[in-house]
């Protein structure tokens, strides 16, 4: 699996994943448990560096490599 997620983008879902995983947990009812689970997709994108909707549209946020 290639990366294609840079290293802005993947600050940026880190820090949106777990703001939505602090609202669920933190937030003033529990009806906002599911945007805990929300928060765990761009989480786990960020962590591993690839997000599959970033392959169906064919976008890349990270510099590609170049060959030896």
């Amino acid at each position: 699996m290639q990366q294609n997620v840079g290293t802005i983008d993947r600050a940026l879902r880190i820090i949106v994943g777990l703001a939505l995983i602090a609202f669920a947990i933190f937030g003033p009812e529990s009806a906002y448990k599911p945007w805990a689970w929300i928060g765990v997709v761009p989480l786990l994108t960020a962590l591993v560096g690839f997000c599959p909707a970033y392959r169906l549209f064919g976008l890349r946020t990270c510099p590609a490599k170049k060959a030896s």
